[in-house]
């Protein structure tokens, strides 16, 4: 994720844009390549974790993911009122960032908040695969020279 310069504009008249980016070359990534989900359930009031374990089992709990694209092979962004891509999308035309841009929402903290409480908490582990090939090269005898 990059959240440049230019991104947080001195006046509050738009909200600030949100880019996953690659660590190492700085270029925006496809879907596909983010690894990073930020889930979220619904609010259910006074439901219990084993309740809510078992709903999630039987996928009666949807969910929601906070990183959205318009193809595996797009640029994502995080569909969240404060930042710029969700404002600017056409579905959420009715939610202004002005009725937004007061509360706190679109400020560096809430965002990074955002992002630890649903991409990066509810990870427990992280599974590193690696494979790796050996070569022997094989001579026959008779085609080995004196």
């Amino acid at each position: 994720m990059q959240l440049s310069r230019s991104t947080f504009p001195i006046t509050t008249s738009r909200p600030p844009s949100v880019v996953f980016v690659d660590p190492f070359t700085r270029r925006p990534i496809a879907r596909k390549d983010l690894l990073l989900r930020m889930l979220r359930r619904p609010h259910l009031p006074g439901a219990q974790p084993d309740m809510i374990s078992v709903l999630m089992q039987q996928n009666a709990l949807s969910l929601s993911d906070f990183i959205q694209a318009n193809s595996a092979e797009h640029t994502p962004f995080l569909c969240m009122a404060g930042v710029r891509e969700y404002h600017d999308n056409p579905a959420h035309s009715g939610d202004s960032w002005l009725l937004h841009r007061g509360s706190g929402e679109g400020c560096l903290a809430f965002i990074l908040d955002k992002i630890i409480k649903y991409g990066t908490g509810p990870v427990e582990q992280l599974q590193y695969q690696f494979q790796i090939s050996v070569g022997v090269m094989v001579a026959p005898l008779p085609a080995i020279p004196e």
